[in-house]
């Protein structure tokens, strides 16, 4: 069997001295960047639970649009709000990161709950200057990802669906669809029903 010589050249993956982030790829100024990190650590983080409108104010003061009765949590993270929309109604849960260094759209009537996590930011392993991109992630309307999910970069979760707990979603999620796993794939379709006649649901 041949074995690697000791002597021979290590492959150089990456070289992180060569790294260089794309003109204008915060989207802002590093000092619009700076300022609102100040205002996230000083004002949003710390804001009591019931200040929902607070926190609404302090996004879209720094371009996020954010539509009518958006309930964010303090320790909600948003990497760069002026590539955050949100839709009217939605929930944003605890200890959830907004990674968006790219585009994150959240549709209206929308649940990201406590701990999920969207990632709107990936480098090019392929490339020894480890490029860096921000492919967009939209969460349509009506869509719930339950507790940790991680959504990663490019990802499209369709009108309607849901996602269990603890799911990687990798790829494109159809619409209406509960979807589970690692990578999350659908399984059944949502059923509808109205409030009066709700019948217990099964956990996610």
């Amino acid at each position: 069997m041949n074995t690697p010589s000791s002597e021979s050249p290590a492959r150089n993956y990456q070289d992180l001295s060569q790294f260089n982030l794309p003109a204008g790829f915060r989207g802002r100024s590093a000092i619009v960047v700076q300022l609102w990190w100040l205002v996230d650590s000083l004002l949003f983080r710390p804001s009591p639970q019931i200040a929902f409108g607070w926190r609404r104010m302090l996004l879209r003061l720094f371009g996020a649009r954010i539509g009518k009765k958006v309930l964010l949590r303090p320790t909600v993270r948003v990497t760069y709000p002026w590539k955050l929309k949100i839709g009217d109604c939605s929930w944003v849960g605890d200890d959830v990161t907004l990674y968006s260094l790219g585009p994150i759209t959240i549709g209206a009537h929308s649940v990201v709950s406590q701990g999920s996590y969207l990632c709107a930011g990936t480098h090019d392993p392929s490339i020894v200057s480890f490029d860096i991109s921000g492919p967009p992630v939209v969460i349509e309307d009506q869509v719930w990802l339950a507790s940790e999910v991680f959504v990663m970069p490019g990802v499209t979760v369709g009108r309607g669906a849901v996602v269990s707990a603890r799911s990687l979603v990798a790829s494109d999620l159809p619409p209406g669809q509960l979807c589970r796993g690692s990578p999350a794939r659908a399984y059944a379709p949502r059923t509808q029903v109205s409030p009066s006649g709700a019948s217990p649901s099964r956990g996610f």
